[in-house]
């Protein structure tokens, strides 16, 4: 089976687009795809010094392998040239756009799985585009209500209870049913994504020692430690609420087939310490895979020759085993 995986190269300013041409280097036994002007990578191919021939996408044809110095393409025009490191408004609905594509193809089987590179948020709220990421942005599109962000690297896996929010809003948000939402999603992804057949979910708690028996804080006692009974009742392997840094520690970890943080810089901060380069962002509870490199647009680097594939090889090697494991 050839997974045929669809690649956003994200921010058109940023380095997104110089990854996408370095991974094309070196082949691929899947078929990828870029959603993506192909003037862009053309120029982006130029720049480098590096050789690219853009294959066309027929989605009715059969997948075909990937072959180094190649890329399929799915065209969508930027509305005006880009430059390195320069950030342009204008292109802003560029970038969601590359994404409604992709995530149509998905939607519609085209495609096996969706790779993202970095957006940057800022220039399409600056566009006067409500965007607050990727994630909250691909659930809208698939019309689902509730998704989870995982980032896994070198053994661990980390999911988080709350996203992109102001930590002033995080324990408003943590609330027992978004819990027993976001730990049924992340249960079920691994048991069926990832194929674990009985998961073990290690809890954060949200605050210091986790509340230090009512005393640091009574979202422990009141809201986390119920919904953790509740689930449990089900058959749900957990282990928590625990301190972070309790939790994050080698003989917690070894029990764990994942760590749910209870807010984004609870849990990412241990996770990119241990594999920044190559972590791998992984949205479950969406109808298709998808996975994103675990960095940003770098636009002081940009155009420069100099950044990295590592992550979005790595984001694209997971897509590709998930896809297989989900192939018939």
């Amino acid at each position: 089976m050839i997974p045929r995986i669809a690649l956003t190269p994200g921010e058109p300013a940023g380095i997104g687009p110089e990854l996408v041409v370095k991974l094309a280097q070196r082949g691929s036994a899947a078929q990828l795809v870029a959603v993506a002007d192909p003037a862009l990578l053309r120029q982006e191919a130029i720049n480098a010094n590096l050789p690219l021939q853009l294959l066309p996408f027929t989605p009715q044809s059969p997948a075909l392998e990937t072959p180094p110095g190649n890329l399929y393409v799915q065209a969508v025009p930027m509305a005006e040239p880009g430059l390195p490191g320069v950030l342009n408004i204008a292109n802003a609905p560029y970038v969601l756009e590359t994404l409604r594509a992709a995530t149509r193809g998905c939607l519609g089987r085209h495609f096996d799985a969706l790779v993202t590179g970095p957006v940057h948020k800022g220039i399409i709220n600056d566009a006067g585009i409500p965007f607050s990421g990727h994630t909250e942005f691909l659930a809208g599109l698939a019309g689902v209500g509730q998704v989870v962000m995982m980032l896994s690297a070198k053994g661990l896996r980390v999911a988080l209870a709350t996203t992109h929010l102001p930590l002033k809003d995080v324990s408003t948000a943590i609330t027992g049913s978004h819990l027993e939402q976001v730990i049924g999603i992340l249960y079920q992804s691994l048991r069926t994504q990832f194929c674990i057949d009985s998961p073990c979910i290690g809890v954060c708690g949200l605050n210091p020692h986790a509340g230090e028996g009512g005393h640091l804080g009574r979202e422990e006692l009141e809201i986390i430690e119920p919904a953790l009974t509740r689930l449990r009742a089900q058959g749900l392997h957990l282990i928590g609420p625990l301190p972070a840094d309790t939790l994050f520690t080698p003989p917690q970890l070894a029990r764990c087939d994942a760590v749910l943080a209870m807010y984004h810089d609870q849990g990412l901060p241990v996770l990119k310490f241990k594999g920044f380069g190559s972590a791998v962002n992984i949205t479950l509870g969406l109808p298709f895979i998808r996975t994103s490199v675990d960095h940003g647009t770098a636009l002081d680097i940009a155009g420069k020759g100099r950044a990295s594939d590592g992550s979005l090889m790595a984001a694209l090697s997971e897509a590709v085993q998930l896809a297989k494991l989900q192939k018939p």
